[in-house]
């Protein structure tokens, strides 16, 4: 079957003569082969006979993607091809769960120019991949500059540092580019992430777009946290593993604000036992904001977050309800679209709010569509989100992002 498409049928948008076209297809189909050339064709039908100027594809790692990829080529050609595999996608109003299903976004020519490059690598460096990553993107786009650019990043989620790639990047690209993007998933566990490259499927890797425009191309975020108790300092950290807080046992500080009236507290999960996905930390940034980083409890009782924190850094306990989260969703649209000008939202989730917001997990993508309106949301759940705007830090966990195109 096709997954349907709850927007108006002509997604194009008029760039001076220039009209700017996406299509935007997906398919619950078993068959790697037919999935992929279905998404792909009814992608394609929505470029009225124009040729596609990149590809996005997102599909459940249960695929055999290297065919799949295949498949979705044999109908877009040449066209450069971008995607991850996830924990579940959504588009135009309609989520397709995690294990099933592939969805794929093309997008014209006309307003925007395109750079693509891969690396790998992230495990033994993740700085220097993310370096050679924004460099090679940014040679892809060609030598002539439009004023304005983004970078968007697909990463092998279970591999090196999201944040340390983000740091290499921001080296080449500086703080007037901004980052959006997410780490590949899988499918309610902690197997295998793969990014694709046109049609390579990669592990230990990270694909990247450089993204050329004529007016300024904004990255937003937004996750509905809400920060219980109050600011604790990190006094013991090995990477990933927090020892201390405010010089007493990171478990017993963690654990002493659990809030363990509240019914959503402690939501196990196949994929990481003594993860409780509705507790999380909010690593405290200048402005006052928080980053959420999620957080488990390991086999040896230690606590381990997906990413490390920094020595030092000051951090709250945070929950989050469904509600919490879900309301998050008008607002973010907003400020994505604020003169934007837009066809298509590109927006990225988390596996983690999907733990959360449970039997409601479908509200998300209608939500997110009914507050775009006429402009077409794509996207998928991640392992990891990608929002770098001002700062350096952009790595977030249980959080929406979005860009606007």
């Amino acid at each position: 079957m096709r997954v349907p498409l709850r927007i108006a049928p002509d997604l194009s948008i008029e760039c001076g003569v220039t009209v700017f076209r996406v299509g935007i297809g997906a398919s619950v189909l078993a068959d790697s082969t037919m999935a992929g050339r279905q998404a792909a064709e009814s992608a394609l039908s929505g470029l009225a006979g124009g040729e596609p100027a990149l590809v996005v594809v997102f599909a459940t790692a249960s695929h055999d993607l290297p065919v799949l990829l295949a498949a979705v080529r044999q109908v877009t050609g040449d066209a450069p091809l971008v995607g991850a595999s996830s924990s579940g996608q959504f588009s135009a109003g309609t989520l397709i769960p995690p294990g099933q299903g592939v969805s794929v976004l093309v997008l014209g020519s006309g307003r925007y120019r395109f750079g693509v490059a891969s690396v790998s690598g992230l495990r033994a460096n993740a700085f220097e991949a993310g370096r050679e990553l924004a460099r090679s993107c940014l040679a892809a786009a060609g030598p002539e500059r439009d004023r304005h650019a983004a970078l968007m990043v697909f990463s092998d989620g279970l591999a090196g540092d999201p944040q340390g790639l983000l740091n290499g990047v921001y080296q080449v690209t500086g703080a007037a580019v901004p980052v959006v993007g997410g780490a590949a998933a899988a499918d309610r566990d902690l197997s295998e992430t793969l990014v694709f490259h046109d049609g390579r499927v990669l592990g230990d890797g990270a694909v990247g777009v450089w993204i050329d425009s004529p007016r300024p191309l904004r990255v937003v975020s937004g996750h509905g946290w809400q920060a219980h108790g109050l600011p604790l300092l990190v006094t013991n950290v090995d990477g990933p593993v927090v020892h201390e807080i405010g010089g007493r046992p990171a478990r017993a500080v963690y654990e002493q604000n659990f809030r363990y009236d509240d019914p959503m507290q402690e939501l196990p999960t196949a994929w990481s036992q003594g993860y409780h996905s509705a507790h999380a930390f909010g690593l405290i940034e200048p402005d006052g904001s928080q980053l959420i980083r999620g957080a488990f409890i390991d086999e040896d009782g230690l606590i381990r977050t997906f990413t490390p924190l920094p020595p030092y850094s000051a951090v709250q306990i945070m929950t989050a309800g469904p509600d919490d989260l879900l309301d998050i969703s008008e607002p973010l649209i907003a400020d994505a679209l604020d003169g934007a000008d837009a066809t298509v939202l590109l927006t990225f989730s988390c596996a983690a709010r999907m733990d959360i917001l449970r039997e409601r997990g479908a509200e998300e993508a209608v939500r997110l569509q009914k507050a775009a309106g006429p402009v077409a949301t794509f996207g998928f759940y991640t392992y990891g989100e990608f929002a770098r705007t001002t700062g350096v830090s952009g790595y977030h966990n249980a959080t929406l992002t979005a860009l606007a195109l």
